[in-house]
């Protein structure tokens, strides 16, 4: 395309050519333009059918190429009609595809730390709130789980090269978008414990364990009690214990055999 044309479906609906809004698109157009930016190149049955579910085949197909050609009266070149299948032109950008490349990039091991810029930034936003078609949905919830699984896999990475105010911060982020995933918080007593602050990562437990109480009426699990339990120090027993927390139990003594003969 000639001009700069970026497709925005994170924390609402926008098209900006050459940085400015094209605004006042129907809602049908909005649909598509939104569904090609999250399926690729469908076949143009398939988007009629996804995009009017409750009408014929035949109507959802006239009613595909009217939004097709609100697009171009709009956006001329915004959506490439050639052939049996529809997408959007060569060149357009999209941010949830730009935040998928960022969730790979962490996911990816291969992938220096450093390379991966504001990571928190980069993986933050809500597929279209307030849509509600089945289609939506079900990538909204996809988006997600990878962005949380993301934040967490972050996190773990930058705290074991010590950059562990970036790792807070990925975190606190996967655990604000999810309060009740134990995950994340794990991850939150593990990056205070890899930084050398055993009283702010009890501190998370214990709040964590609060609103898990309040919330579900059960404990935290096992592996989160253990992750808490091994901090305790060996042979110190005035340190405090968390709540909920077995303190570990310590060794038997060991027996020394008898000398023969005694």
């Amino acid at each position: 395309m000639s001009t700069s044309v970026r497709v925005c479906l994170l924390d609402g609906f926008r098209v900006a050519v050459d940085g400015v809004d094209a605004g006042g698109l129907p809602r049908g157009v909005q649909r598509l333009i939104a569904h090609l930016g999250l399926c690729g190149r469908p076949a143009r049955g398939l988007v009629a059918g996804r995009l009017w579910p409750d009408v014929p085949q035949a109507q959802a197909q006239a009613s595909l190429r009217s939004a097709l050609w609100r697009v171009q009266r709009t956006v001329p070149g915004l959506v490439d009609a050639s052939g049996s299948a529809v997408a959007l032109a060569r060149g357009v950008r999209v941010d949830v595809r730009e935040l998928l490349e960022a969730v790979q990039a962490v996911l990816d091991p291969a992938t220096p730390v450093e390379h991966l810029g504001t990571p928190t930034a980069a993986l933050a936003g809500e597929l279209l709130p307030g849509w509600y078609d089945d289609w939506v949905l079900l990538e909204r919830e996809r988006l997600r789980q990878l962005r949380l699984h993301a934040l967490e896999v972050l996190a773990d990475r930058l705290g074991a090269v010590g950059r562990h105010g970036e790792a807070v911060q990925a975190a606190y982020a996967a655990a604000r978008d999810e309060p009740l995933r134990e995950s994340a918080h794990r991850t939150i007593v593990r990056v205070h414990l890899a930084e050398g602050n055993p009283t702010e990562a009890v501190r998370a437990y214990e709040s964590f364990r609060e609103v898990l109480a309040q919330e579900l009426g059960v404990p935290p699990s096992r592996q989160m009690q253990d992750l808490v339990s091994r901090w305790q120090v060996r042979g110190d027993p005035g340190r405090r214990v968390p709540a909920g927390v077995p303190r570990p139990r310590s060794a038997p003594p060991t027996r020394r055999p008898a000398c023969p003969g005694v």
